[in-house]
């Protein structure tokens, strides 16, 4: 393992060639670790913590609105930890979490560039994720062991399993759990640790080339910030500083990484980000600038992509579920989908100030899926134009997506 050190960049360099995008091919002399490991003067330099105990309490959310047992107060306390009181103080099994005041809500729609100054927009976010969850319970719980049916909630066969719908055919909880991929995995990723605004707040350029350390912690500021995003995708992973071994650890934006990168068609789509995170962050050690803010843009595009594609896929399946009669098949990919789709207004163009997708159109999208009894009569020519229109975006096709 190479360990690179604050002092020693300068002096020890090879050259490394980075192609993740034909758009962001750069030349660098900065050394770079073989895996995610960076220390100065022998002391470890990288943590993200929190990003961890975020990915942990959404996974309890999520279990929890499968449990039938569940309150409304304590699910919504699971997402919101405000330490409520009564019995749903601490509402986590783990119990780190219930000491944590971190919270799963505190960061969704919270990133610097999309919505400090946006606030309305962000209120509004978190305001309907916390609807799906409230949902769950008055809507699909009530309804446990009723056989859905068009504007009817309960549960439908899907195979061997079993889902639990809304009067639409919507699983909450898939689009819970797709929706906060994009509102908390992608946005803090991509649109506040990896900002400019926020890697270079304050004085943490210039602390960061004078190797002042945030008090009484090894890394510098911006050193941190950069891990912050690197671990809002490897941060379950059994080894973050080797995560690609054994990519898929977590329900999140990892585990669809993985899904996306075991496609021949995007194959070796999770090393390119890997690598651009690696080397952004070396590029934070050497005072590299413009090689981080390239870095961070490679990132951004892929995991937009990403996203994008398993928006696509999941339309494309439930179409096909749809054309089979498999309704509760269809029923689940289509919830996935949902979530897919309602995380693109968080995705961000690599040169840009823009996502991919406006809130509106977003909005549209979902007004689209939803309207009249929902997925029951959700049309396969709609599903088809609003892939095409989604993957127009990007630079792969919907057949590429739909494997």
């Amino acid at each position: 393992m190479i360990r690179t050190k604050f002092g020693f960049l300068a002096l020890f360099c090879t050259i490394l060639m980075v192609s993740c995008s034909d758009e962001l091919d750069i030349n660098t002399n900065i050394e770079t670790p073989t895996t995610y490991s960076f220390d100065r003067d022998g002391v470890y330099t990288v943590s993200f913590s929190g990003q961890t105990t975020r990915i942990g309490m959404a996974t309890e959310l999520i279990d929890g609105m499968l449990d039938f047992n569940s309150s409304e107060s304590l699910l919504l306390e699971l997402y919101s930890n405000e330490t409520a009181t009564g019995g749903d103080a601490d509402p986590f099994t783990n119990p780190d979490y219930n000491a944590s005041t971190k919270s799963i809500k505190s960061k969704v729609a919270a990133s610097q560039d999309f919505f400090s100054s946006n606030t309305t927009e962000s209120a509004a976010i978190k305001a309907e994720i916390q609807s799906w969850i409230t949902n769950q319970v008055t809507e699909v719980f009530p309804n446990e062991n009723e056989l859905a049916t068009a504007g009817v909630a309960g549960q439908i066969a899907d195979g061997t399993s079993v889902r639990y719908v809304n009067a639409g055919g919507l699983e909450y909880n898939q689009a819970v759990a797709k929706s906060l991929i994009g509102a908390l995995m992608v946005d803090q990723i991509c649109n506040n640790y990896l900002s400019p605004d926020v890697l270079d707040a304050g004085t943490n350029r210039t602390d960061n080339d004078n190797g002042i350390t945030d008090g009484s912690n090894a890394y510098t500021v911006m050193e941190h910030k950069w891990d912050e995003a690197y671990g809002y995708l490897f941060g379950f992973s059994t080894d973050a500083t080797n995560p690609l071994a054994t990519l898929g650890e977590d329900e999140f934006l990892n585990k669809y990484l993985a899904r996306v990168n075991n496609d021949s068609d995007f194959e070796g789509i999770a090393q390119d980000i890997y690598e651009a995170y690696k080397l952004g962050r070396a590029a934070i050690v050497a005072g590299d600038y413009d090689v981080r803010d390239q870095q961070a843009q490679i990132i951004r595009e892929k995991l937009s992509e990403v996203i994008a594609i398993r928006a696509v896929y999941y339309l494309q399946q439930g179409k096909l579920a749809l054309s089979n009669s498999d309704f509760g098949g269809a029923f689940h990919d289509l919830s996935e989908g949902f979530g897919f789709i309602y995380s693109l207004q968080f995705t961000r163009k690599a040169d840009s100030a823009d996502s991919y997708f406006s809130k509106a159109e977003v909005d549209g999208f979902i007004a689209t899926l939803t309207e009249g009894n929902g997925f029951w009569d959700v049309d396969p020519t709609t599903l088809d134009e609003m892939s095409e229109t989604i993957a127009s975006k990007f630079s792969f096709t919907v057949a590429q997506a739909a494997q």
